[in-house]
């Protein structure tokens, strides 16, 4: 008798593991706690903005707390590096920019994980405008002053970016290799803090995303030269590209994407980039997403697997042509 009695409950202790199994790798169960999504940079910046909008829509259609984890640092590699190493199933995702799955693979000699290998694409979220400006003392007023003036200071001027291969910096080194001249790259831990500094007038110049810099633009605390784009921005449609203003073929929007830890379940990808997509969709979110300077963009997560080696390699030309050096 006691021998059946534990074989039932054996028995049904593994009926409930296998049933548990299930329910998690069809979904059903997901998420079971906190969900943590992973931001590369501080808080207040546009990629900071676009992760608490993302995660307040995952938390109420998820019925559990989506908390947003800041992880800025190494040009985005703190953050990632913290996201393949997460467990695969679901409760870890990340808000990987072109940054960390594009540029990164060219600029660093060695990454402790593959763009590729490692993560299990859930789908881009958007992209986002970036934007030309100055400290209101540099004496241009035009684009082809501001040129004028840095060519004339070859390599005495310097740029701040949000990190090491950045979009704020690899734009900012297209920028310069098409001008045919060079400035020192002084990367800080995020725009903020970048900005902050070209605001004092200790860095003259940068590239940075608009949602950060409009405020400063509109009150004057900086000079707005364009925006990197193909298309003006719907927040501030009177700046023009900065091909318009006098830099043709001069063109680099970044995008964002999320991702999971790579072995995370298909049925759990698939509800996530449901609940994104359908998100995205709504026309009051992409009204909302274009005053933060972000153009919505939504794919599969196939889509997604197939555009980021296209990406890589389109990059790796680009750190190419600009004479960067993998660090």
């Amino acid at each position: 008798m006691r021998r059946a009695l534990v074989l039932a409950l054996a028995l049904g202790c593994t009926v409930a593991a296998v049933h548990a199994a299930c329910a998690q790798t069809s979904g059903e169960d997901y998420p079971q706690h906190t969900v943590t999504f992973l931001c590369p940079f501080p808080a207040g910046g546009g990629t900071d903005m676009l992760t608490r909008l993302l995660a307040q829509e995952l938390q109420e259609k998820l019925k559990r707390p989506v908390i947003v984890d800041n992880r800025p640092g190494a040009g985005t590699i703190v953050a990632a590096q913290a996201a393949a190493r997460a467990a695969p199933d679901g409760h870890t995702i990340f808000l990987a920019p072109v940054t960390t799955l594009a540029m990164g693979p060219s600029v660093h000699k060695s990454l402790p994980y593959d763009t590729v290998k490692d993560f299990a694409p859930i789908g881009l979220v958007g992209s986002s405008q970036f934007a030309l400006v100055a400290n209101p003392k540099v004496p241009a007023d035009t684009l082809a002053e501001l040129i004028a003036y840095i060519k004339s200071n070859d390599g005495k001027l310097s740029y701040a970016s949000s990190g090491a291969a950045t979009p704020h910096h690899l734009f900012m080194a297209m920028f310069l290799k098409m001008i045919g001249t060079t400035a020192q790259h002084i990367p800080y831990r995020g725009s903020l803090a970048a900005l902050t500094d070209v605001i004092s007038g200790q860095i003259p110049i940068m590239i940075i995303d608009l949602a950060v810099a409009m405020p400063a633009i509109n009150e004057g605390k900086v000079k707005v030269f364009g925006v990197t784009s193909t298309t003006r921005s719907k927040a501030m449609p009177d700046i023009p590209t900065i091909a318009e203003g006098g830099l043709p073929g001069y063109a680099a929007t970044p995008w964002f994407s999320v991702v999971a830890p790579a072995g995370t379940p298909r049925p759990i990808i698939d509800k996530l980039n449901g609940l994104l997509v359908g998100f995205i969709n709504r026309p009051e979110i992409q009204d909302k997403m274009n005053t933060l300077a972000i153009t919505p963009w939504t794919s599969t997560p196939d889509e997604l697997a197939r555009f980021i080696p296209a990406e890589i390699k389109k990059w790796a030309q680009v750190v190419k042509d600009a004479g960067i050096t993998p660090e």
